[in-house]
Order: structure tokens, then C-alpha cells, then sequence
């Protein structure tokens, strides 16, 4: 479900890269040579000229062979961060939607799986522990160890709490419970502070265990694959 991107060429754009080739070609230049820049400048031509899909991290990247417990995540938004970047949903690149107007930072790597639907229309959620910041746009292994269940201006919006499956200091958890009490402290006070400069209101309820959090990844993977039943059928 890639969006499909062209390039379309002017004539005099065919013609500089014409004569470029042709200037290539051999006067004054060895013939191995002439002919090494000829076949460069005939692939570059044709990938400039050729329609092509590019990848979409929701729809494209698949979702991982061990979900809903394992799956993969794309990061959004890296931790120690207060640019809230955002999926752009039209073409599948990472936008700045706002600089935070708290004086607070993400506590973690932030972002979503792919191949789930939440009923606001966005990919589920998922907070991500891990030692290290991750840059926007990458995609890692998570397990989900919990779920936070949390209401922005009046609608669900609930988070998966998960921790890198690949990060030797975090892959040992598999419940929320085992978690040090003050760092769940941080990542509510986090959410319930985030838009409060914004005059928006979240709340933030008790945190539930690791099934909660698969049987929530279950129903949004459900609920894409539905999503893209009724798609085609329009």
C-alpha cells in the first residue's frame, strides 16, 4: 500500500543527459573508462525515469512472526526528546507535529506497531524501555510487558508499554509489575503532564499486565486486517 511515485522529465533535462552521455563516450577519454560512465549515466537515466513504490512503514513493514507478544516497532519519537514527531499518514515519512509546550521530555523511545488500527484510526501505540535513544523512522523488536490505559480530551487512547527485545538490560522483563515503582511514576506523571500547557486534559488509569497489553495488540491487528478487507472492497 506504498504510495506510487514518478518523475517525470522535462526535454531539456533528456537532452543534458544525453550530450552528458555521449560526451562520455570515448573523445578523449580511455574506452574503458567511456564506456564504465556510459553504463553509470545509462542507470542513472533509467532510476530517474522508472515509476517506483516507496516502502510505508504502517502498511509495508511487517509486524513481526512472534506478534502480538513480539513485534516490531517503529520509532517515532526518540527518548530524551521534546519534538513530538508524528506518522505522516499520506506518505509514510516521520513529520514534526509540535514542540512540546511542557518543560518535559520523552521517557522513552516512542512510537507504532505496523499493521494495527486503533478506533481512532491511528497504528496502536507503544512506549518503548531500552537503555539507548533510537532515531526516528528505525524499526526494532519489542515485547509487550503491559498496558496503560489513558483517555486524551475525552477518547481512548491507550498505550502499550513494551521493552526492546534486543537491549540485554530490558529483555528480562515480561511483566509491568516487575518494574521499579518509580519508574512507572515517571511515565504517568509524563503523560499527564505533556499537554497540560496545551489546556488539554489526559488521564492516565491503573497499568495492566503483559495479557492485557497482547489481547489489545490481538484486537488492533484484527482490526487492520479488517480495515484492509473493506479497503479493497471499495
Amino acid at each position: 500500500m506504498g504510495n506510487f511515485l514518478s518523475l517525470d522529465l522535462d526535454s531539456a533535462t533528456y537532452d543534458f543527459l544525453d550530450k552528458l552521455t555521449m560526451a562520455n563516450s570515448g573523445e578523449g577519454i580511455g574506452k574503458s573508462s567511456g564506456n564504465s560512465r556510459v553504463s553509470l549515466n545509462e542507470r542513472i537515466l533509467s532510476s530517474m525515469s522508472r515509476k517506483t513504490v516507496a516502502a510505508h512503514p504502517w502498511h509495508d513493514l511487517e509486524i513481526g512472526p512472534g506478534a502480538p507478544s513480539t513485534f516490531n516497532c517503529v520509532v517515532e519519537i526518540g527518548k530524551g526528546s521534546k519534538v513530538k514527531y508524528e506518522l505522516d499518514k499520506d506518505s509514510g515519512l516521520i513529520k514534526v507535529d509540535r514542540i512540546l509546550y511542557s518543560s518535559v521530555v520523552y521517557p522513552h523511545n516512542y512510537g507504532f506497531i505496523p499493521r494495527t488500527i486503533c478506533e481512532d484510526g491511528d497504528p496502536m501505540d507503544v512506549l518503548v524501555l531500552m537503555q539507548e535513544p533510537v532515531l526516528p523512522a528505525t524499526f526494532l523488536r519489542a515485547r509487550a510487558i503491559g498496558l496503560m490505559p489513558m483517555i486524551d480530551q475525552g477518547e481512548k487512547d491507550d498505550k502499550i508499554i513494551a521493552v526492546c527485545a534486543d537491549d540485554p538490560e530490558f529483555r528480562h522483563y515480561k511483566d509491568i509489575k516487575e518494574l521499579p515503582p518509580h519508574r512507572l511514576a515517571e511515565i504517568r506523571r509524563f503523560f499527564e503532564d505533556y499537554k497540560k500547557n496545551e489546556n488539554k486534559s489526559v488521564a492516565v488509569e491503573d497499568f495492566l499486565p503483559a495479557d492485557a497489553a497482547v489481547d489489545a495488540i490481538s484486537y488492533s491487528m484484527d482490526l487492520y486486517a479488517s480495515y484492509i478487507v473493506e479497503s479493497l472492497r471499495r
